[in-house]
């Protein structure tokens, strides 16, 4: 039986960099999960690829359907926008063990959905002030950045990763990312671990 491991972080704590590193590697097969969301495109990211993005008339189609398996809403400066996950074939735990990025309540909620057994927390930290510094330096890469919105999502942070969140979600294990190298090697072979 495959298992989902669920790649989660506070905002610029390295996650999409590790996420695409792990793919590359040769010494662990996973598939992935891609997630949905409302929210605008950024440059560089493409359809299908980080997310597939989406409008309000197909949220409610899923919805109406019972596809959705987690679903969270944040209102921002610029609008509510939406992440979620969605039951549309991707996974198939019989044949498959996955990487999905996702947030701490994605993690709960998929762990209910697919069970406590095939889903596997695994939680990079970077100390704040580093975080900010990288979170700055990606905003200043967009064609418009959103600074007001990047301080939104960093204080956000703390409350939705606080200690007492993580402990009684069960997330015991953490990666620090210090150094990317390493941080991809450590969580490579704890997930080779999972797998045996």
């Amino acid at each position: 039986m495959g298992k989902i491991f669920c790649l989660m972080g506070k905002s610029s704590s390295g996650k999409d960099t590790i996420y695409r590193e792990l793919f590359k590697r040769q010494d662990i097969s996973l598939k992935k999960i891609i997630p949905y969301t409302t929210r605008p495109i950024r440059e560089g990211e493409e359809e299908g690829r980080e997310y597939h993005f989406c409008n309000e008339d197909q949220v409610a189609q899923f919805q109406n359907a019972n596809k959705i398996v987690e679903l969270r809403a944040y209102d921002t400066v610029y609008g509510v926008w939406k992440y979620f996950t969605v039951d549309d074939g991707q996974v198939d735990l019989a044949d498959n063990s996955y990487l999905l990025i996702g947030t701490l309540e994605t993690y709960v909620k998929i762990r209910q959905y697919y069970g406590a057994a095939q889903v596997v927390p695994v939680y990079i930290e970077v100390e704040d002030g580093e975080r900010l510094l990288r979170a700055i330096a990606r905003e200043k890469e967009q064609k418009i950045p959103k600074y007001t919105e990047m301080c939104r999502r960093f204080l956000a942070d703390s409350e939705d990763f606080s200690e007492e969140k993580l402990k009684d979600a069960g997330v015991s294990v953490r990666f620090e990312n210090e150094k990317l190298e390493n941080t991809i090697d450590k969580v490579a072979a704890y997930i080779r671990q999972q797998v045996c």
